[in-house]
This record gives structure tokens, C-alpha cells and sequence, in this order.
């Protein structure tokens, strides 16, 4: 099997669907807080990142399969790939 060069294919294609809201509503549900947001690129849902003590997007990732998710924070143009541990930077 080649080795695959450059992005997975669900990066590949990805069309970025910017988030519609700036907030984790699983941890404004319960209260908590987070330190950055991601974007599933699936659903549209944002969710709060590993690096916040919920870890909500990875969770849906788990939960759904959805793969992609953008940064929602203000300047950041990457998305990642959960099924492949990969990133990309987009304009």
C-alpha cells in the first residue's frame, strides 16, 4: 500500500463552514467553562477542546464519527481530522 502524501481525503475535500455560535452548550448546560472552541464541519455543533477539562469535541467525534472540526476561534484558519490525526491550514 503507497504511502498517502499530503492531506486525508476528508480534508482534501473539505468545503469550511464557519461556526454559527461562540459558546460550548454542553458546558453552559452544566455550568463549566472551556478555553477554545472547535467546529464540527459535519453537524455545524461547536464543542469545547481537549485542552478544556470536558473535552466535548473529541466526545462527539466518538459519539457521531463526524471527523472534521475547525478552529471557531477568532483568526485561526486549520481544520483537523480525528480519523486520520491531521491538520490543515485554510484562507
Amino acid at each position: 500500500m503507497p504511502l498517502q502524501e499530503g492531506p486525508c481525503d476528508d480534508l482534501n475535500n473539505l468545503k469550511v463552514t464557519p461556526a454559527k455560535e461562540h459558546q460550548c452548550r454542553k458546558c453552559v448546560d452544566t455550568g463549566d467553562t472551556w478555553i477554545h472552541l472547535r467546529a464540527c464541519q459535519t453537524c455545524g455543533e461547536v464543542h469545547c477542546c481537549d485542552s478544556s477539562k470536558n473535552t466535548h469535541a473529541t466526545k462527539h467525534f466518538h459519539e457521531t464519527g463526524h471527523p472534521i472540526v475547525i478552529s471557531a476561534e477568532p483568526g485561526e484558519t486549520w481544520a483537523y481530522c480525528y480519523e486520520h490525526d491531521e491538520f490543515v491550514t485554510y484562507r
